[in-house]
């Protein structure tokens, strides 16, 4: 997701992605440990991506 996409987002829309994300990148995290992913780098962009999320949060909440 870029910033772009993330900005057009209600805000439970973007607590929901966080939670989703935060998921995915559990789960990859235990598949990468257990045998090395094909792409290890979807975890940077995966995390990233959260940060974002959680950085679009935190600015709605001080506007509002």
């Amino acid at each position: 997701m870029n910033q772009q996409e993330i900005t057009n987002l209600s805000v439970e829309d973007v607590k929901s992605r966080i939670a989703d994300f935060s998921n995915q990148l559990t789960k990859m995290k235990l598949t990468h440990s257990v045998a090395p992913m094909e792409n290890p780098i979807q975890i940077r962009n995966v995390r990233k991506t959260i940060a974002r999320l959680n950085t679009e949060l935190t600015k709605r909440e001080a506007q509002a």
